[in-house]
């Protein structure tokens, strides 16, 4: 049987080694060692270099070895297309155009989820829905938008 995708933008892997935010990284880690291995993992080429912004060395690499062997997603045309549509239409503000790159590329490889812990901007109804319907209009599936918690 064919396992189905998952997405994980960055603030789930950095979660992973946040301190600062206890019941959050347990519950990251939980998920790492009890959710993870039942899905096929993609990250993308936002995530990565967001990762790589990192300044503390030790930090990076441990985030390198967390993310080796998943599969990085491109940012093609498609993507850029579609994060520009979520900005056109209000789902996005340009300010934060890299989630919405998180969500048009998973959306654009048929990703089956986005996993975030980011409830700002992405794990919200509201995002959800306008997402979704763009997404509709612009001919591509709908996609789920869940934190590490809901799988």
């Amino acid at each position: 049987m064919k396992k189905e995708t998952i997405y994980l933008d960055t603030s789930v892997v950095s979660a992973y080694f946040d301190e600062r935010a206890n019941e959050r990284q347990e519950a990251t880690i939980k998920f790492w060692e009890e959710i993870v291995p039942n899905y096929k993992v993609f990250i993308s080429e936002v995530t990565v270099n967001e990762l790589d912004n990192t300044k503390d060395w030790a930090l990076k690499n441990k985030f390198k070895k967390l993310i080796k062997g998943f599969t990085i997603l491109k940012l093609n045309n498609k993507a850029m297309a579609l994060a520009n549509a979520y900005v056109k239409r209000g789902v996005f503000s340009e300010k934060y155009i890299d989630d919405a790159l998180h969500v048009a590329i998973a959306t654009c490889h048929d990703v089956s989820y986005v996993v975030s812990w980011n409830f700002e901007h992405l794990v919200k109804v509201k995002t959800r829905k306008t997402v979704n319907l763009v997404n509709i209009l612009e001919g591509y599936k709908e996609i789920e938008i869940i934190s590490p918690q809901e799988l």
